[in-house]
């Protein structure tokens, strides 16, 4: 038997109602009281099989409350406020349902954004499977108009891809060989082929669904209070219910201090404002893994971020490269190969630079080692290669020539990166590396402080007078640089002992200690790396620092939502009760404020899925597309 929805009961329960109306216009009163005690006894078996099941779990519900009321009405010939009882909680319930799949519009348009199907260039040809069935190494084919099912690397064609689903950035990106692209997107122009490297529940896309499931199941500290609340609310209310008819010998009046004190709107007050904001957050970009981070974010008073890929574009370029044993070439060439088996950033930079100049990068690194902050270690031809900070090279007494030092500082005053590269324990050469600050960090910084955020700060390992200078650039309060991942987990728990609610903004696998030891740990998504992105609270899909301002705006507004939804549920149920018990507030007519109190609650609630839309749609568009629009 498929089981009726609300819409049902509540169309079925007012039909007799209305049949019901019709009868008494007719005079015929005992064939109305049957339609009416049919009504009630209709939807109150639904009503009465939620109680029931709620009762098995050691839970007393509101449906317990509406039950005992209906029934008691029924008993003493209140046949209109039985039925008019059952009809208003179904026709709330069904409304409820209606309004709060709006504020999981989010989600539902990311399941329908998931790919069914994809095409695999296999020898025999091209082959459509499902999308489920892909395998990582298939070479994938995607054509204008198809979305894309897997995540990898462009092998051949070119495209204009709409990236809406994983970064919420709605401008179409330009993808070519060797650019990176991910399932759940769409491609609007062109043609690519791609190889997977993740598939199925390993794709992006599936893990921001995951995660947003996740999180819109999660309770906040608010909203487990108020399950407790209600556990001993409800059998509360049935005592004083019974007093009250102790006291006054009426059983009507017992009966609606029962029903009008049901905490429908108190119930869900919260997790219905959880909800809208969550989804909201997750629309402009920004994952929030669950309420109870949505309200740790509310309450962040300080802001420390990492800097490279987080301040800056995470996209350097190599300046320069200086040799002072052998030339710039095969320096570059010894560093590039070595570096192939780092993630971070300027390892990319130094690989990237070499293909760019057409070295071929043959020699597989050996005995990779990463230094964790401070860089790496391999063996590659024969050769031991250490590259990174001044500081590693000195850890593994490598002497550093005084002139390079000179070198390296002027490169760092001018806004450098400086990496030294040693060979076999000799010092042989140093490559400059410079990347450029965010187009959106300053406004980004600027609103956060508005939002009454007291200090920011900025803790990288990059060296201090690169550090220094996007700092001052950027306004911040304090720089501290050249740090291991380990002095950022210090710095944290001292800014913490400090009373300081701090949130962390990183994207690095060094970054992550530090993102897990903060109150609330923010992940840089597409360009971090996946153990960031899991240890985060919040990761920012398309890497853009108005994101966290913009989920930090809406988590505050979350939360002040929240509050308004409780205090005008609370105040509602006072109020009613006292009408009742001054005998100004009847049966029916107190279930329909009732009912409309949990509407006005929910239609409060909906109001975050706009919060911001002005703003974020002013700074979605790259800069260069609304100079142009401009």
């Amino acid at each position: 038997m498929v089981p009726l929805k609300n819409s049902q009961i509540a169309g079925a329960t007012g039909l007799l109602l209305l049949t019901a109306l019709a009868l008494h216009w007719l005079g015929l009163a005992d064939l109305k009281n049957y339609v009416l005690i049919a009504s009630s006894i209709f939807a109150g078996y639904f009503i009465a099989i939620k109680a029931f099941k709620s009762l098995r779990m050691k839970a007393f519900s509101i449906e317990l409350l509406v039950t005992i009321a209906v029934v008691g009405a029924l008993i003493i010939g209140e046949y209109f406020e039985a039925a008019a009882v059952t009809f208003l909680f179904v026709f709330g319930a069904y409304l409820e349902t209606r309004t709060l799949e709006q504020t999981r519009s989010s989600l539902k348009s990311l399941i329908d954004m998931t790919p069914t199907e994809a095409t695999v260039i296999r020898p025999e040809g091209h082959v459509r499977i499902p999308a489920e069935d892909l395998e990582k190494g298939d070479r994938v084919l995607i054509r204008s108009g198809e979305k894309v099912a897997i995540d990898g690397s462009v092998l051949a064609g070119q495209a204009l891809i709409t990236e809406a689903a994983i970064t919420g950035e709605s401008v179409p990106a330009d993808k070519r060989v060797g650019d990176h692209v991910y399932s759940g997107t769409v491609v609007t122009n062109g043609y690519i082929e791609v190889l997977a490297e993740k598939v199925g529940d390993d794709t992006t896309f599936s893990k921001i669904v995951e995660l947003i499931e996740d999180a819109q199941e999660s309770k906040t500290k608010t909203q487990k209070f108020l399950d407790r609340f209600a556990n001993i609310y409800t059998p509360s209310i049935v005592v004083l219910a019974v007093l009250v008819y102790a006291i006054s010998q009426d059983v009507e009046l017992a009966l609606t201090f029962l029903v009008i004190a049901c905490p429908g709107a108190l119930v869900i007050s919260a997790p219905v404002s959880m909800v809208a904001g969550l989804g909201n957050a997750a629309r402009n970009g920004a994952l929030v893994k669950g309420g109870e981070i949505m309200e740790k974010l509310a309450k962040i008073n300080m802001v420390v971020f990492d800097k490279t890929g987080t301040l800056t574009k995470g996209r350097p370029e190599v300046t320069d490269i200086k040799a002072w044993a052998g030339d710039e070439s095969q320096v570059l060439h010894l560093a590039a190969q070595a570096e192939v088996a780092s993630e971070h950033h300027l390892g990319q930079t130094i690989v990237a630079e070499a293909q760019k100049r057409g070295l071929l990068l043959t020699d597989k690194p050996e005995n990779a080692e990463i230094i964790e902050g401070q860089g790496m270690a391999a063996t590659v031809g024969g050769k031991h290669l250490v590259i990174g900070t001044r500081k590693l090279l000195g850890a593994r007494g490598i002497a550093i020539d005084a002139s390079a030092e000179d070198y390296a500082v002027m490169r760092e005053k001018a806004g450098n990166t400086a990496i030294f590269v040693a060979i076999d324990g000799v010092f042989v050469g140093l490559i400059g590396i410079a990347d450029q600050i965010k187009p959106e960090a300053r406004g980004a910084i600027e609103r956060l402080r508005s939002q009454g955020i007291e200090k920011i700060y900025m803790l990288t390992g990059d060296n201090r007078h690169a550090a220094q200078l996007v700092g001052d650039e950027l306004g911040l309060d304090a720089v501290y640089a050249e740090l291991l991942p380990q002095e950022k987990v210090a710095w944290i728990n001292k800014l913490k002992a400090q009373g300081l609610r701090v949130a962390m903004v990183g994207d690095g696998i060094n970054d992550a200690p530090a993102l897990a030891t903060a109150d609330v740990g923010l992940a840089m998504g597409t360009g971090g790396a996946d153990i960031t992105m899991e240890t985060a609270d919040v990761v920012l899909m398309s890497d853009r620092l108005d994101q966290f301002a913009h989920a930090q705006a809406l988590s505050k507004a979350t939360v002040r939502n929240m509050m308004q939804n409780t205090f005008f549920a609370v105040a509602t149920v006072v109020i009613l009760l006292a009408g009742v018990l001054l005998g100004k507030v009847f049966l029916a007519s107190g279930m329909l404020i009732h009912e409309v109190s949990v509407i006005l609650v929910i239609l409060n609630a909906i109001r975050l899925v706009r919060f911001g839309r002005k703003r974020t749609g002013a700074t979605t568009l790259p800069a260069t597309v609304q100079q142009q629009r401009a």
